[in-house]
């Protein structure tokens, strides 16, 4: 990756081996990861390469306390200097990287200038899509 993106691959290694806290597994085959161990090291690639824009899925889902408080500390470092695209159910988490929002339903797109807007919005989905109880 770093090759591909112009990046001092010593640099970005040293970055992703201290980010993604898999200790004496980051020189082991990535087949012999689990799910997370993967998902920590992608998410130290992508935070290892200076980008415009950022595409997260659930920036901070992954790993323990310490490791999601450390994956958002430096994303909100990234976000000082790039953009993002933020993909989340996390309310809280959108409140806190986002200024606008998008609502996907339906195969339909709803932009939002305010992101509070966009949550109130998600939130009346969700509420109409509730089943009544009958009784």
């Amino acid at each position: 990756m770093a090759r591909i993106y112009g990046v001092d691959t010593d640099e970005l290694t040293d970055f992703v081996q201290g980010f993604a806290g898999l200790g004496r597994h980051f020189h082991e085959p990535v087949r012999t990861y689990s799910a997370g161990m993967r998902s920590r090291l992608a998410f130290g690639l992508s935070m290892g390469i200076r980008f415009d824009t950022y595409l997260v899925d659930e920036v901070t889902a992954v790993g323990d306390g310490a490791f999601r408080a450390r994956s958002a500390e430096v994303f909100q470092d990234r976000m000082a200097r790039s953009g993002a695209i933020v993909v989340s159910h996390s309310m809280p988490l959108i409140r806190q990287f986002c200024s606008a929002g998008v609502v996907l339903h339906e195969g339909r797109v709803r932009f939002f200038p305010e992101v509070e807007a966009a949550i109130d919005h998600h939130l009346e989905l969700l509420e109409a899509a509730r089943p009544v109880a009958v009784g």
